[in-house]
C-alpha cells in the first residue's frame, strides 16, 4: 500500500495523476494529530493540517508509479510531503483473516518501524489511542475517510470505509506492536461483527522523509 502525507488541498491532485498513470483510485483522509512527540512528527503530522492518500497496489506497479508522481510533486523537497510503501503481515477483525499470517513473520522481523491503522466506528478512535497508550504507543493520528476509488465507498479487506467511520494511524517500533494490537483488539471488542479492523504494515520505501 502506498501512503503520501501531503500539504491540505494537494491529495485530490496526487490521486488524479495517480490514476493517470494506471492506479485504479484511493482514499483521502484529513489528518489530526492527537498529541505532539517524535512519532507524529516522522508522520509529518506535528500541529498541521494534512491530507493523507493511501492506495492499495503491489510492488512493481508502486516502483513504476511512485517515480512519475515524485518528478511532478518534489516529495524529496522539504514541506512537499512524505511518501512510503507499506506491506501488510497481520489483520485483525474481518472473516477472511482472523489471525495474524505467520508466513510474513520473518519479514516483519527487519523492520523498525510498523505502522498499525484501526478502523472503528466514529467515536471510538479515543478508544483506541488509549489502549495503545496504555500498551506503549507514543501517539497516533485520527483521520475521517472518504472514499475515492472506482466506487464511492472505498474498501479494505472487504470492509466498507464510509462517513461514519474513523481511522487510527500508530507508528510504533516493531518490538511493542503485538501489545498494542492485542489491547485494541481487547479495548474494542474485535471479534464482534462490525467492531472494527485492524491490520499491521511493515514501513518501506520513503521520499521526503526528514527526521
Amino acid at each position: 500500500m502506498l501512503f503520501f502525507i501531503v500539504n491540505h488541498g494537494q491529495a485530490s491532485k496526487i490521486l488524479h495523476k495517480a490514476k493517470e498513470f494506471g492506479m485504479s483510485g484511493g482514499t483521502i483522509a484529513l489528518a489530526k494529530g492527537t498529541i505532539k512527540n517524535a512519532f507524529l512528527n516522522f508522520l509529518s503530522l506535528y500541529d498541521e493540517r494534512k491530507e493523507i492518500v493511501f492506495m492499495g497496489t503491489n510492488s512493481k506497479t508502486a516502483d513504476r508509479v511512485l517515480p512519475e508522481l515524485d518528478k511532478i510533486f518534489n516529495f524529496a523537497k522539504p514541506n512537499h510531503g512524505i511518501v512510503f510503501s507499506t506491506s501488510t503481515w497481520g489483520v485483525l477483525g474481518t472473516i477472511h483473516a482472523t489471525k495474524f499470517l505467520e508466513a510474513e513473520e520473518q519479514r516483519r522481523d527487519k523492520a523498525v518501524y510498523q505502522l498499525i491503522m484501526t478502523i472503528v466506528n466514529r467515536g471510538k478512535a479515543a478508544d483506541v489511542i488509549d489502549a495503545a497508550s496504555e500498551a506503549g504507543s507514543k501517539g497516533g493520528t485520527i483521520i475521517n475517510a472518504r472514499g475515492s476509488g472506482i466506487h464511492e465507498q472505498a474498501k479494505l479487506f472487504n470492509m466498507e470505509i464510509e462517513p461514519e467511520k474513523e481511522m487510527v494511524l500508530i507508528l510504533a517500533k516493531t518490538e511493542v506492536v503485538d501489545k498494542i494490537t492485542e489491547a485494541i483488539a481487547k479495548k474494542i471488542d474485535i471479534e464482534k461483527p462490525g467492531n472494527g479492523i485492524i491490520f499491521v504494515q511493515n514501513v518501506h520505501r520513503t521520499i521526503g522523509l526528514h527526521e
